[in-house]
């Protein structure tokens, strides 16, 4: 993959970051491209546990490059080398989004399909694209009215205006906020705190739930968890938890979610 995009592994964590910081790291079909294949890697990687994604330089994502006309706003059909590409939400890992300065356009609409977002103060936000001549995309309009509420949803794609890092939070929009050279700082601590405290598997099966919610039912939730949890508390992983917790000590965790996150989801 080019360098648009880079990817770190190190100590259970991917970090991803958008690499265009003289364009803002503005949107292209060639940063998509590289952005979902390292996601579809990390996924597939036992090694990985959570993901951090962040900008290079003051921005997260400016929204799309516009250089080339309305032509930045189309879909890019992603290379056929065989790698899976993957949007955050698909990606079995938590995923940080580590919005590190604005955020506009896909930039938003993007971070949006993390499952965390740790934003900087003074960070522009902006459903930018009715003033563009668009529309949000990305499962905006599913996505944002059960984060913020269908009120502050219609006002925010329907105005298209601007909001800081700080009023996100407040939105609810975001799950902290912090300085903006704070910010992957924080989201990596975030991050190794999963690593340390809880199990891989546990951490893919929570998170495929929480995003199955966001159109279940609370019967068809109920029967969900009823069947992992018959299965998933016989595991390894429940065993020696419970028994590093009752021994005061880190828990030495062994399950793949490779291995056996899907087949949970499944039963």
């Amino acid at each position: 993959m080019d360098d648009v995009v880079l990817y770190d592994k190190r100590d259970g964590i991917a970090t991803i970051t958008l690499n265009r910081p003289d364009r803002m790291n503005a949107w292209t079909g060639q940063l998509s491209d590289a952005l979902q294949a390292y996601l579809g890697e990390a996924d597939s990687d036992d090694d990985v546990v959570v993901v951090v994604i962040t900008g290079a330089g003051k921005a997260f994502c400016a929204g799309a490059d516009l250089g080339d006309g309305e032509s930045g706003f189309l879909p890019v059909t992603a290379n056929d080398d065989g790698r899976p590409r993957l949007w955050p939400y698909q990606v079995r890992k938590p995923v940080i989004a580590a919005v590190n300065g604005h955020a506009v356009g896909v930039g938003i609409t993007f971070a949006m399909l993390c499952d965390i977002r740790i934003v900087a103060q003074d960070a522009k936000i902006q459903y930018a694209m009715v003033r563009r001549g668009v529309v949000p995309e990305l499962a905006s309009h599913v996505i944002l009215p059960r984060v913020v509420g269908f009120s502050r949803a219609a006002e925010l794609m329907l105005t298209g205006r601007m909001m800081s890092g700080t009023e996100a939070a407040e939105l609810g929009l975001a799950s902290r906020v912090a300085p903006a050279d704070e910010v992957l700082t924080e989201a990596t601590r975030l991050a190794s705190e999963m690593v340390r405290d809880a199990s891989a598997l546990a951490l893919a099966v929570s998170k495929q739930l929480l995003w199955q919610g966001v159109t279940a039912s609370v019967d068809e939730m109920l029967g969900r968890e009823g069947r992992v949890i018959s299965s998933i508390a016989r595991m390894p992983d429940a065993v020696e938890g419970v028994t590093a917790f009752f021994e005061r000590r880190d828990a030495v965790w062994s399950g793949s979610v490779n291995d056996s996150a899907d087949d949970l989801l499944q039963r």
